[in-house]
């Protein structure tokens, strides 16, 4: 069992390097078609912030490649310098998308309160989550189940939260998707095109889902196969 767990983590990760190649491509694709408007990245998000009257939240840059996201807990909007001071689909999109985070804070989106109150039980079983399920699938070869039993439990929690992440995101791309389209941000050549990077973008997190439930639910019979 432990040798099919690693052959369906491979399996994931090759799914997992197609989809962010394929990420990079269409970001890397629609950064290169500018805004008929002009806005940067920042001039998105403060518009979008601003429209939904959340005033607050700072736009900030913040170093890396596609490293865009919103902190919560200093109430920022983190631009990479592509999208902050990009003129792009791409960064028009991502801008919206994080903006659609905040939008999501301030209207205390019910699965956004659940992940951020998970972010500290995550953060600790992450840690050793794998060592303990690792000692745990040896103890078990000679009956004692309970080590993975524990580390289950510990795995269930990042589980639970890889799995509210997907209505969180995908909820923050509709946010963004409708208000780009309503305020005519992107014109109608230029919706389809941030639609589809967002897509591309949600895809990921799906990816991440599905490895992480399948994982879970092998261990869970590797121990119910010791148990008895």
């Amino acid at each position: 069992m432990t040798f099919e767990i690693m052959i369906v983590s491979l399996i994931f990760v090759g799914i997992s390097m197609v989809v962010s190649m394929v990420l990079k491509s269409k970001f890397n694709k629609y950064s290169k078609v500018p805004l008929s408007n002009g806005m940067t990245g920042r001039e998105v998000a403060e518009k979008m912030l601003r429209e939904n009257g959340i005033y607050d939240v700072k736009v900030v840059s913040v170093d890396g490649f596609l490293s865009d996201h919103y902190n919560p807990a200093n109430k920022t909007v983190n631009l990479s310098p592509e999208v902050y001071q990009g003129n792009s689909v791409s960064a028009a999109a991502v801008a919206a998308h994080e903006c659609g985070h905040a939008v999501q804070h301030a209207t205390a989106y019910g699965p956004l309160t659940l992940r951020s109150k998970l972010v500290p039980a995550v953060q600790f079983s992450s840690m050793i989550v794998n060592w303990v399920l690792i000692i745990g699938v040896i103890m078990a070869a000679s009956g004692n189940t309970t080590l993975l039993l524990i580390g289950i439990i510990l795995m269930a929690v990042t589980v639970v939260f890889t799995l509210v992440t997907l209505p969180v995101e995908f909820d923050a791309s509709k946010r963004a998707l409708a208000w780009l389209n309503q305020t005519n941000i992107t014109n109608q050549q230029e919706y389809p095109k941030a639609k589809d990077a967002l897509k591309w973008a949600a895809t990921t997190y799906v990816v991440a889902a599905l490895a992480a439930v399948v994982t879970l639910v092998q261990y869970i019979m590797i121990y119910m196969a010791r148990r008895d």
